[in-house]
């Protein structure tokens, strides 16, 4: 095997980028809903996206800033200290999709889209009803990264989950059954991959 070898600092954001999320595959994609204070309910899919405790359960997305300046999602998940997160999956990625569309915060991608708003138990925001799996998070902390330090280069949002609806046809044993929630990964481009062959490998003990 031959490697290539690229110093990071001697190229551009967009080719680290293109390097990143080509790489880093398949990325599972969070629909986050958020409530602005006019009460727009802002609604994005974020595919850097991932896990971060489960005691208690908290879950991390990094939205990307634009010239410095936060996102909907990010100003209004830090204004109102709440936000909740679907799993992404087949039966609703094209709206999920549609929702990229970059609207100005008085526009609403849930009404753009034909979603169906549906509130929730513990928060403010209203959650997606198309959504097989969506948890309800408060923020835990925001942290700006990358950039510089008056145009930092993102957010991460890191919430903490306070409760959870999941569609009791995928729950099994207090497990989810991948194959029914058939979720949707995020490749680059405009490439997406469903969940595709499972196999199993046994930890050592």
């Amino acid at each position: 095997m031959t490697m290539v070898g690229i110093d990071p600092s001697t190229q551009s954001e967009r080719d680290n980028y293109k390097l990143l999320i080509g790489s880093i595959i398949p990325r599972p994609i969070a629909f986050v809903s958020t409530l602005s204070t006019e009460g727009v309910l802002n609604a994005a899919p974020f595919s850097y996206f991932t896990i971060v405790t489960a005691d208690p359960p908290m879950v991390a997305v990094s939205v990307q800033r634009k010239q410095g300046v936060r996102k909907d999602t990010s100003r209004n998940a830090v204004e109102t200290g709440a936000f909740v997160v679907h799993i992404s999956d087949e039966s609703y990625i094209d709206q999920i999709n549609q929702s990229a569309a970059a609207l100005p915060p008085e526009e609403s991608e849930v009404t753009l889209t034909g979603l169906t708003p549906v509130a929730s138990r513990h928060i403010a925001v209203p959650g997606i009803a198309e959504a097989s799996i969506r948890m309800e998070c408060v923020l835990e902390q925001v942290i700006p990264l990358g950039g510089t330090p008056d145009a930092p280069a993102a957010d991460l949002l890191i919430g903490r989950v306070v409760y959870f609806h999941i569609d009791d046809n995928l729950v099994d044993n207090g497990r989810i059954d991948a194959q029914q929630l058939k979720p949707v990964s995020r490749l680059a481009g405009n490439s997406y991959a469903k969940l595709g062959e499972l196999f199993e490998i046994d930890r050592p003990v």
